[in-house]
């Protein structure tokens, strides 16, 4: 996401034009504030709710002369503007005599019994599968959809600051947001157009792109993609609504009475629907809940109109405010249907008020709704969603967009267009552009001979064999969607003073199926026995090989020199071929670490190199995953979806000089479940088994980390090569409770801290000809020790969002304590970016 996380920090502009603008806090009498009250200009829709201070800021393109401020328990106040921008005023509600002893206090738990609110929450629920789209056995619409990023809490200080000598015409034209009151710059404007389908009888859908452009890109897919996944569609009837990777509790939820307080407020016609105005905010602070109001007719009871507002107490890093809008047309006099929906979310580093940060705001509208209309062409929604093969989507003209946008573009948003075309011809914007892009991708791009190098956090690591190791390396790079790559390093140990070296070709032959062609050779040193599937990337190489800390001595590595041809295809969206051919030659690369295994063919009766050529076949099926770009290298959207992975290696004694017969089978699953409101839940599970006799160089190894630092599917309290075995299955079990438990301790709920809480097992055997075959009596020789009897386990607790970056995991071995240099308790960290 280079240019992305680039631009998102960069700024344009944009102005936002209102007539009306009035904020303040409402109390009363007494000066103590009333939270969630009811603000609107009166004998309008447009209005907000107070947050739990009090505090509210309301605005509107059009000329209001009075405003009307209503709570239960006091009375409705109408208060006269004078001026048409009003800020920091105090609004004093009276309470109203004969409610004091009522039960409908709005600051206060309300009942879940005899509560008129909770009674029309329980028909929305009965009613909900009728409703809207769910009505028809098949529908069309179309989707118009505007992104905006902008810089806020804009000030003399910000304007002043060096970065932004020689650009201080961006501040130019400064505006305040209409829903949280502060200045703000714009950093962009991106829109799309699309064609909705549906089937409700096949329950499947679909969205084809038909247009999009943005500020500052030709061709933006990467930016579109990221779009997507940042702000995903979402329906308000769903017990749960996931944003930033966290599940929220829907106020329209079936749990939401044990979530939230529910206040019937009013009633009144909304167009020509009589409905209810029901307010509802959480019953407890820092769960992912949300507070704000809606519109719920009183026949169909669907929902014309809904405003939600996360608490700025809620568990969420980096968004301090998300404010949601959406509203309902209707159809046919009964069926409400989506007509507009808008989502506000205001990233910055911290909570505090006065915090500068980047407004995210996505405005979608929707028209055009057709219905019960079946698709007769044959796997309609199992194609793609849009052709990958052309980018014309991204190359619409001027005319075609004033055609068929569904909203109007007014003259400041048009501007955007022109300005960041300004911004990137200033040095001192390309300079910072650089140093970001450098950062989010871990490549240093030089343009002028279409090379990247990197990448750059790969330049120094550290083992016994080698010593300090320096590696230099680089990559061919014109764009995200080179249909060529070629990859190149070199490094070089200082204590065994060796060079290393690999490169690897892909080609990109056919773009519809994706059928790619790649090889290369690596010449290396590598800990084999830190994954137990082998990469059929000749490149890839595992993290414990060269790790600047660790613990332990790390001399159990290996001279791997490998060379490999991989055809790959893509058949089905997300359902992946290989066919790879390997030839690899193995030897240790230490003196106190030994691959012997008996030869009878050999000299001496023993051999300490493995030559192997294996054919690998391998199946990856990966459902909901989200891919970026259409080249030969592509980048992953998303990170959490089901994964399903089978491999096949064919071993054969003979061809080329190898050495051994034999067939590997491996299989692997893993998948995230949201538990609503408890967290997340993640599985990882991997069997294999190995069908013949081979050494220790070509068996599996349970998967040790002898490092501090977190590392997915390792044994943090395993050390390497501790287990070795040719049949195998591990588990691998993680809790995320999001903040739920220290949400609930008084001294520690402020701190937004997340318990973690994981379980990992390995269970193996190891062949009497397989132990015997490396069982040469070599003084470096390690012993082979499978965990056939009993299942070796760790578990851990850990703590998350330490300074919203690092966690800390404490881990503890269950058995196998007798092992030598048995690791009984660890402590591993890691640095990880989550919402």
């Amino acid at each position: 996401m280079n240019k992305i996380l680039t631009y998102f920090f960069i700024f344009i502009t944009y102005i936002s034009y209102s007539q009306t603008k009035v904020s303040g806090i409402i109390t009363d009498k007494n000066n103590e504030p009333i939270p969630y009250c009811s603000i609107q200009f009166k004998n309008s829709t447009e209005g907000i709710v107070s947050n739990e201070d009090g505090k509210f800021y309301l605005e509107s393109a059009n000329l209001w002369s009075e405003i009307e401020i209503a709570s239960i328990g006091y009375k409705t106040l109408l208060f006269k503007l004078e001026k048409k921008i009003s800020f920091n005023t105090t609004f004093i509600l009276e309470e109203v005599e004969e409610s004091l002893n009522s039960i409908f206090i709005i600051s206060g738990k309300q009942p879940k019994k005899n509560n008129p609110a909770i009674d029309i929450l329980r028909k929305i629920w009965e009613n909900k599968k009728t409703n809207g789209l769910n009505h028809f056995n098949q529908y069309q619409y179309k989707k118009y959809q505007k992104v905006e990023f902008d810089l806020n809490t804009i000030d003399d200080n910000l304007k002043n600051k060096k970065i932004f000598k020689g650009l201080e015409f961006i501040f130019k034209d400064i505006d305040t947001s209409s829903t949280t009151g502060k200045t703000y710059l714009p950093v962009f404007l991106n829109e799309t157009l699309s064609q909705v389908y549906g089937d409700n009888l096949l329950q499947k859908n679909k969205e084809v792109i038909t247009a999009n452009q943005n500020s500052g890109f030709s061709n933006n897919q990467e930016l579109t993609d990221y779009i997507e996944n940042l702000y995903p569609a979402y329906n308000i009837y769903d017990n749960y609504l996931n944003f930033f990777d966290k599940s929220f509790v829907s106020p329209l939820s079936k749990t939401g009475i044990n979530n939230y307080n529910y206040v019937l407020a009013d009633s009144a016609f909304i167009g020509k629907k009589w409905c209810y105005n029901i307010v509802y905010y959480p019953r407890r602070k820092n769960e992912l809940t949300f507070k704000g109001n809606f519109w719920v007719n009183d026949s169909t009871y669907a929902v014309k109109e809904i405003n939600m507002q996360v608490p700025k107490n809620a568990n969420i890093n980096w968004v301090k405010d998300i404010y949601i809008e959406q509203e309902f047309d209707i159809l046919n006099d009964s069926i409400f249907v989506l007509k507009r929906d808008y989502f506000l979310s205001d990233f910055a580093l911290n909570k505090k008020e006065k915090s500068r940060g980047v407004y995210g705001k996505r405005t979608t509208i929707y028209k055009n709704y057709e219905f019960n209309k079946p698709i007769t062409e044959k796997n309609f929604y199992e194609k793609k969603r849009y052709n990958p093969i052309s980018d014309t989507v991204y190359k619409r003209s001027k005319e075609f967009w004033n055609s068929n946008r569904l909203e109007e573009l007014n003259e400041d948003e048009k501007s955007v267009y022109k300005l960041l075309d300004t911004l990137k011809t200033v040095k001192k914007f390309k300079n910072f552009s650089k140093i970001v892009e450098t950062l989010s991708s871990g490549y240093f791009e030089i343009e002028k001979l279409n090379l990247d190098y990197g990448p750059i956090f790969s330049t120094l690591g550290y083992n016994d064999v080698e010593g300090l190791r320096v590696r230099v390396g680089g990559r061919t790079f014109k764009t995200i969607n080179d249909l060529f790559r070629l990859e190149a390093y070199t490094a070089y140990g200082l204590k065994d003073e060796q060079i290393k070296y690999g490169y690897q070709a892909k080609w990109l032959l056919n773009k519809k199926n994706r059928f790619i062609l790649s090889g290369g050779n690596r010449n290396d040193i590598e800990q084999i026995g830190a994954s137990l599937t082998a990469s059929t990337d000749v490149l890839g190489r595992s993290n414990g090989s060269s790790a600047l800390i660790g613990t332990g001595i790390n001399d159990k590595l290996t001279n791997i020199n490998l060379s490999t041809i991989t055809a790959e295809l893509e058949p089905a969206k997300n359902l992946e071929l290989k066919l790879s051919a390997n030839y690899k030659t193995l030897s240790s690369a230490s003196e106190t670490f030994s691959l012997d295994y008996n030869d009878l063919e050999s000299a001496n009766g023993i051999s300490s190199t493995i030559n192997q050529f294996e054919s690998l076949f391998s199946i990856g099926y990966y459902p909901k995953r989200k891919m970026t770009g259409f080249g030969v290298k592509r980048e992953r959207s998303n990170y959490y979806y089901t994964q399903y992975f089978m491999q096949i290696t064919k071993g054969i004694d003979g061809l080329f000089g190898s050495d051994f017969e034999y067939a590997k089978v491996q299989f692997s699953f893993y998948n995230l479940w949201e538990i609503g409101n408890l967290g997340r839940f993640t599985t990882s599970l991997e069997a294999g088994k190995t069908f013949g006799q081979v050494p220790l160089g070509l068996l599996h190894i349970a998967p040790g980390n002898q490092t501090y630092f977190t590392f997915e599917n390792t044994f943090n309290l395993l050390n390497f090569y501790e287990f070795t075995t040719d049949t195998y299955t591990s588990l691998h079990l993680e809790h995320n409770f999001n903040g739920r438990i220290f949400s609930k301790i008084p001294l520690l709920k402020k701190t937004k801290l997340r318990t973690i809480i994981g379980f990992k097992a390995f269970w193996g055997q190891l062949s009497e000809e397989n132990r015997l075959l490396s069982t040469t009596g070599n003084s470096a020789e390690i012993p082979l020790i499978a965990p056939s009897s009993k299942p070796y386990y760790e578990y851990s607790v850990g703590v998350g969002n330490i300074f919203k970056l690092l966690r800390v995991d404490l881990n503890y071995r269950g058995n196998y304590l007798e092992n030598t240099n048995a690791r009984k308790f660890g402590i591993t960290a890691g640095l990880r970016f989550s919402f």
